[in-house]
C-alpha cells in the first residue's frame, strides 16, 4: 500500500503537510517574487515616432504619451529598476509596502492547492517507480520530479497568468475579472494557457534537477541514518542547495515566460488583435538581442534570494509535517 510505502503517511496526510509549507512559504517570499517580476517585464522604452509605449509595471494599462512629451509626473517618475534594491525602495516609495504582497491571495488560491498536488504526487510516483523497479533509485527522484511538474504547470497555467498580471500590472481584484474575460475575448482560451511552454521549460527542468539533488545532498548530509530519520536542518540545507542550483540554470525561460504573459497586458491596452506567438527560442534570441545576455538572466539576485530560502522552507516545513503525521499514526490506537 501507498501508505506503508511512505512511512505510514496517506496521501491526503501529504497534502496536508504541503499545503502548509505552501502557506507558510507564500508569506515570505511574496515580496521577492514581487520585484523579480518587475525586473523581468520592465523592457527598454519604445519611442515609434507618435507615442511611447510605456508600461508602468504596476497593474495600470499600459501608458500612452504622445510624442514622449508633456508627461505626466506619474509617466516620467516611477519605474525603470537598475537593480534589485532599487525596485524595493521604488516600490516602497511610490506605491507602498503593500504592494510588495500585490497578488498574494491569488498566490496562495494558485500555490496551496498547486504544491499540495505536486508534493504528493512526486512522493507517489517516486515510490511507484522504485517499486517497480523501473528506474534506479539515483535516478527516480528526478523522472518523478519531471512527470509531477508537468501535471500540475498544466493545470496551474491559467492561475500563474492571473498572479504574473496582479503583480506586473497592479490591476486590482475587481477589475480582474474583467481582464480575464478580455483576454479569452481576444485571444480565445488558449491564451489563458499563454507562457505555458516556456513555464514548461522552466518548471518541469527545474523540479527534475531539484528533486536530484535534494536527493543526493540529503543522502550526503544524513550518512548512515536511515532515510526516514532525516532532520529538519538537513532538509533545510538540502532544499537550499538544490533550489538554488536549479533556479541558476533555469532562470533564462523563467524570463521569457514573464514577459510572454505579462505581453498580453499591451494587447488589451492598445486594443489590437494578438500578434502571432513566438517560439521560446525566437524570444530568448530577441531578448539577447535587446538587452544582450545579462537580460536572459534579468531578476537574477531576487530570485536565487527566493530560491534558496523558499526550498528551504517548502521542503523543511513538508518533511516536518510528515514526521509529525508519522508520530500521530504510530500513537493511534488500533482500530482507528
Amino acid at each position: 500500500m501507498a501508505d506503508q510505502d511512505l512511512g505510514g503517511i496517506s496521501p491526503f496526510q501529504q497534502m496536508v503537510a504541503s499545503g502548509a509549507g505552501a502557506v507558510v512559504t507564500s508569506l515570505f517570499m511574496t515580496p521577492l517574487d514581487v520585484v523579480k517580476v518587475r525586473l523581468q517585464s520592465q523592457r527598454p522604452s519604445v519611442a515609434n515616432g507618435k507615442c511611447l509605449l510605456y508600461c508602468n509595471g504596476v497593474l495600470e494599462p499600459l501608458y500612452l504619451c504622445p510624442n514622449g512629451t508633456r508627461c505626466t509626473t506619474w509617466f516620467r517618475d516611477p519605474t525603470r529598476f537598475t537593480g534589485t534594491l532599487d525596485a524595493f525602495v521604488k516600490i516602497v516609495r511610490h506605491e507602498g509596502t503593500r504592494t510588495l504582497w500585490s497578488g498574494l491571495p491569488a498566490t496562495l488560491v494558485m500555490t496551496v492547492p498547486a504544491t499540495a498536488v505536486y508534493f504528493t504526487a512526486y512522493d507517489q510516483l517516486k515510490t511507484f517507480l522504485c517499486g517497480q523497479a523501473l528506474t534506479s533509485d539515483l535516478y527516480a527522484p528526478m523522472v518523478a520530479g519531471a512527470l509531477a511538474r508537468l501535471g500540475t504547470v498544466t493545470v496551474i497555467s491559467p492561475l500563474e497568468l492571473v498572479r504574473t498580471k496582479l503583480q506586473a500590472q497592479h490591476v486590482s481584484y475587481r477589475e480582474l475579472g474583467t481582464c480575464v474575460r478580455a483576454a479569452v475575448a481576444q485571444g480565445g482560451w488558449r491564451s489563458l494557457w499563454l507562457g505555458w511552454g516556456p513555464t514548461a521549460l522552466r518548471d518541469v527542468p527545474f523540479s527534475a534537477l531539484y528533486w536530484f539533488n535534494y536527493e543526493v545532498v540529503k543522502r550526503w548530509l544524513n550518512g548512515p541514518r536511515p532515510k526516514d530519520q532525516t532532520s529538519v536542518g538537513i532538509s533545510f540545507v538540502a532544499g537550499g542547495i538544490s533550489g538554488t542550483v536549479a533556479a541558476i540554470l533555469t532562470l533564462p525561460f523563467d524570463v521569457v515566460k514573464t514577459q510572454r504573459q505579462v505581453a498580453l497586458g499591451a494587447v488589451e491596452a492598445l486594443r489590437v488583435k494578438p500578434p502571432r506567438v513566438d517560439s521560446t527560442w525566437l524570444l530568448l534570441r530577441r531578448i539577447r538581442a535587446e538587452s544582450g545576455t545579462k537580460g536572459l538572466f534579468a531578476g537574477f539576485l531576487p530570485r536565487i534570494i527566493k530560491a534558496a530560502p523558499s526550498c528551504a522552507i517548502m521542503i523543511s516545513t513538508y518533511e516536518f509535517g510528515k514526521s509529525f503525521f508519522q508520530r500521530l499514526n504510530r500513537e493511534k490506537p488500533l482500530g482507528h
